[in-house]
């Protein structure tokens, strides 16, 4: 989860941001297309808006979890269980739990000052289709729940 500050928040807050990022994900999602392909230094300003509001709903969201206001998902508790199971689990490990199977991902997070390295991984789990293919449903789930996770900067939040 991401850092926790001392304001409480209301659901009419998430309400709020629900209603503000709607349209930022379709630009987004435009703009994400439209520089498919492409290498190099790329000036994203609505992908960088629609994180940024997706960043703080996940705030929202987590403060409201802690205030015990909203239920904990199905994705945190299962990769909390998880989590604690696989302690040592590798990238791309696959893990069967309660007849699903889970693949082991990480992702950098936080590199170093000369871009080169990684000081910081993010670690999460999916959950696999029957196909072997990962679960659209779980994946867009994990991006709400933790957008930093997907951001990758040479310094801290």
């Amino acid at each position: 989860m991401s850092k926790s500050n001392d304001t409480l928040h209301v659901i009419s807050e998430l309400n709020a941001i629900n209603e503000q990022l709607i349209p930022l994900k379709e630009i987004a999602d435009r703009e994400r297309a439209s520089i498919y392909g492409l290498t190099g230094m790329v000036y994203t300003p609505h992908i960088d808006t629609y994180m940024q509001v997706s960043i703080k709903k996940a705030e929202i969201l987590a403060c409201l979890k802690r205030q015990k206001i909203m239920p904990l998902s199905e994705v945190e508790l299962i990769t909390t269980a998880l989590d604690s199971l696989h302690k040592r689990a590798k990238n791309n490990a696959i893990v069967e739990y309660k007849g699903n199977n889970y693949q082991r991902r990480f992702s950098p997070l936080k590199l170093s000052k000369s871009g080169k390295s990684v000081q910081k991984w993010a670690k999460f789990w999916l959950l696999l289709l029957s196909d072997e293919k990962i679960n659209p449903c779980w994946n867009n789930q994990v991006r709400e729940i933790w957008p930093t996770y997907f951001l990758i900067r040479t310094v801290d939040l």
